[in-house]
């Protein structure tokens, strides 16, 4: 038996429904939300260390059969740690780069595990390569604008920059190998991601702008719920059958 495969004795009945974890999850991100906007401190202490632990805990019980789920297991871990420093770089600055380092961590497990799928159908780069050059020509124009503010932060700034639009190619290289709604799920995921930071990174190093704290954590918690639903509801993309084989 692998990882994708349950005894024929196992029965979901006999575990807490997921759905359970779900709502737990939105009332955190909304409490988060409501902190972020109310600047309770309290408020987002109690409840966004919280967010992705309970997310993960979703995906557990959620018991998806695909082969090699650990990666985004360890990729959620790493986004918890990086909440968690993320949160209290008031408390030391140098917390930042901690939480930079933890959420690259984290894409390059969400690279790691689109890149491991496999299927009869190959790359949606191969029939609409200008995706990769949309992609590229994006990251390249933010870390332009955001350039002049970086500081000492140029070097990890866009090396994150870079690997975080390499999540983001993944996740569309992958469009075609695995069905619908899934492969939706994890593009939507990947460029919630992608606007989430950019708006950290235009917020922090070039303008502060109205709402940046809740528009930033409405769209991560939404990413984050996005690539999770898609490894949930994954099934990889099947060669078409021919008329002699059925």
């Amino acid at each position: 038996m692998n990882e994708t495969e349950f005894p024929e004795t196992f029965n979901k009945d006999h575990y807490p429904r997921p759905t359970i974890f779900l709502i737990i999850f939105v009332v955190l991100s909304l409490l988060d939300i409501i902190g972020t906007a109310t600047n309770l401190i309290a408020l987002q202490i109690s409840a966004k260390p919280l967010l992705i632990p309970v997310l993960i805990i979703y995906l557990f019980y959620s018991f998806p059969q695909v082969a090699g789920k650990w990666m985004i297991y360890v990729a959620l871990i790493f986004s918890t740690l990086g909440d968690i420093f993320l949160l209290f770089e008031f408390m030391q600055p140098s917390f930042f780069i901690f939480g930079v380092a933890a959420f690259l961590l984290a894409h390059v497990f969400y690279i790691s595990y689109f890149f491991r799928i496999k299927s009869y159908f190959g790359s949606l780069f191969k029939k609409q390569p200008w995706w990769l050059l949309l992609i590229y020509s994006y990251c390249f124009g933010l870390l332009l604008l955001i350039f002049p503010g970086l500081g000492d932060m140029e070097i990890p700034v866009t090396i994150y920059a870079i690997v975080l639009s390499a999540m983001l190619f993944s996740s569309v290289h992958v469009y075609l190998k695995v069905q619908s709604p899934s492969n939706k799920y994890f593009v939507a995921g990947a460029i919630l991601f992608v606007l989430s930071d950019s708006m950290l990174a235009i917020n922090k190093f070039y303008h502060h702008f109205p709402m940046a704290g809740v528009l930033i954590m409405l769209t991560y918690c939404a990413a984050q719920y996005l690539l999770v639903q898609g490894v949930v509801s994954q099934k990889i993309a099947l060669k078409p059958k021919e008329w002699w084989e059925d």
